[in-house]
């Protein structure tokens, strides 16, 4: 019966998603409405990867290294992410199940709790560096730690009230535009649009390695890929009910969420580089120093601006990776998992949403809390848990028996496993690298 329910309401949404494209007008403005409609869990995925934690590591490069290794190193991320991104939303548009439960189902209950269980703990560390980006633009502005922690937890939690999937996902795009702040306060920093081209026609590697290149090199890759995004957006293709009808328009979705990802986060490294010379300890950059050393550098205005799009990156990943969490413990379980749920339909869905962001805004109250800490321990958890969860995305994605007409082709199962040795390559890398700085 649960089974048999569970078809009903994806085949209802589906019905539903369909009827709200071939009900608007022919012409630009059904083209434009089909776009709108289209945008979801690919590009929320991409937006949240520019999440705070991203935003200050981004920044501290800029300030570290300038713009000529690293913009172009992190727009040509962007077919990296999309090829890992596709695969996600290809594997759930056409099996309709999750990452989570299909890891049961085809490789025995370890490998389904071990992806949950290491995704909680990676998550609940990602939502600390979350909180702490969003409290510190309050608290800048005179509004007491507790008090800043407190609006910022009721402001996200707010976000469960709102009915139905596609009000909440309308919700978070329009939370994950003001992303664009960022590319402003790049142009307000009068880059030198010389210099950005030359980095580009003379990319290179820097001669002297000293200052962690290869760490900041290994942080920005990482940032460009985390196992959260894999999980929300595929049970999001599932939630908004994508079938493998609309691969294609998923496919737009992704690539366009990749494009913009990208895009802001060269306009962040741009911001960073406008502060070299006004951080000394690129180590122990936080947020304060970064929007007090733009306010000196480069204007009020400037500063005002990167401190709400700060808060506006941890706001957005706070929903998006609390949502993987749920999606993936509730479906494993076989719990209520839809957005279109309101929360006395679907209680364990929403309280393990609601009881990770607690937890989390409960953690940065923790006198001494080493912040720095927390950062490294969450890049060496998601490199642990990235690479498997590749192996098990390239091996499902591939599958004739799962995928049908849809698995990956030889040459994206070469690119897959090129990518699987590189991340094994950086999680590798990432442990010397802390090794060798304790």
């Amino acid at each position: 019966m649960e089974m048999e329910r569970e078809v009903t309401a994806f085949n209802e949404k589906t019905s539903r998603f369909r009827q709200s494209v071939s009900a608007r007008k022919r012409g630009w403005r059904r083209y434009v409405w089909v776009f709108w409609v289209l945008l979801g869990p690919g590009l929320l995925a991409a937006l949240a990867d520019n999440d705070a934690g991203g935003v200050i590591s981004y920044t501290a490069t800029g300030v570290q290294f300038g713009i000529g290794l690293f913009v172009p190193l992190v727009l040509c991320l962007a077919f990296l992410t999309f090829t890992v991104q596709e695969m996600s939303m290809r594997l759930s548009a056409v099996t309709q199940e999750g990452f989570s439960r299909l890891a049961r189902r085809r490789y025995g209950k370890f490998w389904g709790y071990y992806h949950i269980s290491t995704l909680a703990f990676e998550n609940l560390l990602t939502l600390i560096t979350e909180f702490i980006g969003m409290t510190a633009g309050l608290i800048l502005l005179g509004i007491p730690m507790w008090l800043s922690d407190l609006i910022c937890l009721m402001l996200i939690t707010s976000f469960v009230i709102f009915t139905g999937y596609f009000t909440k996902e309308r919700i978070a795009l329009l939370v994950g535009v003001l992303n664009v702040v960022f590319l402003v306060v790049a142009g307000m920093t009068h880059p030198s649009l010389s210099a950005i081209g030359h980095a580009f026609a003379a990319w290179n590697v820097p001669h002297e390695l000293q200052g962690g290149v290869i760490w900041f090199i290994i942080a920005t890759v990482g940032n460009a890929i985390a196992p959260w995004m894999i999980f929300f957006q595929g049970s999001g293709t599932i939630d908004k009910g994508v079938s493998s009808r609309e691969l294609r328009l998923g496919r737009i979705d992704t690539a366009f969420g990749c494009i913009v990802q990208v895009i802001i986060a060269a306009g962040i490294i741009i911001c960073g580089a406008a502060l070299f010379g006004h951080i000394q300890n690129v180590s122990s950059l936080g947020p304060s120093e970064i929007i007090n050393a733009l306010s000196h550098s480069v204007g009020r205005w400037a500063a005002i601006l990167f401190g709400v799009g700060l808060f506006d990156a941890g706001f957005l990943a706070s929903i998006t990776v609390s949502l993987s969490s749920s999606w993936s413990i509730s479906e494993l379980f076989g719990w209520s998992k839809s957005l279109n749920d309101k929360v006395r339909e679907a209680p364990k869905f929403y309280a393990v949403y609601i009881g990770s962001l607690i937890l989390a805004a409960l953690a940065i109250l923790i006198p001494n809390l080493p912040l720095n800490m927390i950062s490294i321990i969450t890049q060496v958890v998601g490199g642990i848990l990235m690479a498997p969860l590749l192996i098990f995305l390239v091996l499902m994605t591939s599958d004739k028996k799962l995928m049908g007409e849809y698995r990956t082709k030889l040459f994206g199962r070469i690119w897959g496993w090129v990518m699987v040795s590189l991340l094994v390559g950086l999680t590798v890398a990432t442990f010397w690298q802390t090794l060798s700085s304790l």
